[in-house]
């Protein structure tokens, strides 16, 4: 995930240091990131009194509103590894421990339903021990947290994601089809500036007091005009399609 360390022309001369440069490019680009407080506290608690205001409004309209809880709901980010050496690298993945969502369940049905959801850049946790024992052999490379700085400073900086200039990632529902607790929902997904509709299958259960919706969607990030991580040319690098996986449970 993080930029290949950079050195002097001159340090290519020889095998060894081409070995040493390898290493240190791997020792980078596979560290576990600990979750961080955003720099500013007051960001994600703007974000959601936004979303509130919005669906108080829908709510007054008639229909049912459900907020989102983000102890009970799990959304997990799965980036892979790819390059011309791929077993050289390792898998990884993120999750949102906090975000803000919303649910609006009108009277006519889940036909009209609009959901929301958004979440801080800064505020994600990569690479949490148990849950990639949980996902197994494909996550079971074990990760130390040596380089958790720098990672960090790369994965959000100025070369791949740019948090400080778009530190949400935004998903608004736009249509649902479907019928009984299938359905296919129409969302706009807003990332680095950029926004694009996909169109998933959502399997929804508990309506009208509850909300447990499930599924899973795949992103490139070329789409939004994020360098997916590669090194040494290629060498060492992860694949642009990453996979969204979800289930939100409100009330």
């Amino acid at each position: 995930m993080a930029r290949a360390p950079r050195g002097r022309a001159s340090g290519f001369a020889s095998a060894g240091a081409l070995l040493a440069l390898m290493f240190a490019v791997l020792v980078a680009a596979c560290t576990v990131v600990a979750p961080q407080a955003p720099a500013d506290a007051t960001r994600s608690g703007s974000a959601d009194s936004v979303l509130s205001s919005r669906y108080a409004a829908l709510g007054a309209s008639g229909g049912t509103v459900l907020r989102l809880d983000p102890q009970r709901s799990t959304v997990r980010i799965l980036v892979f590894r790819g390059g011309r050496a791929p077993s050289l690298g390792h898998n990884h993945v993120l999750t949102a421990p906090d975000f803000s969502g919303y649910f609006f369940l009108p009277a006519a049905g889940p036909a009209g339903a609009q959901f929301d959801l958004e979440f801080a850049l800064d505020r994600l946790a990569l690479d949490d021990p148990q849950l990639r024992a949980q996902l197994g052999a494909p996550f079971a490379a074990e990760l130390t947290p040596g380089d958790i700085a720098n990672t960090r400073a790369h994965m959000l900086g100025d070369d791949n994601l740019q948090a400080d200039r778009y530190p949400y990632i935004r998903i608004h529902g736009l249509a649902v089809t479907g019928e009984g607790d299938h359905f296919a929902v129409s969302a706009a997904v807003e990332m680095h500036g950029q926004s694009r509709v996909l169109t998933l299958p959502v399997v929804v259960a508990g309506l009208p007091r509850q909300v447990r919706a499930s599924g899973a969607f795949v992103l490139r990030q070329s789409d939004f005009g994020v360098h997916p991580y590669s090194a040494l040319g290629g060498f060492i690098a992860v694949q642009d399609e990453i996979l969204v996986e979800f289930t939100l449970v409100g009330d």
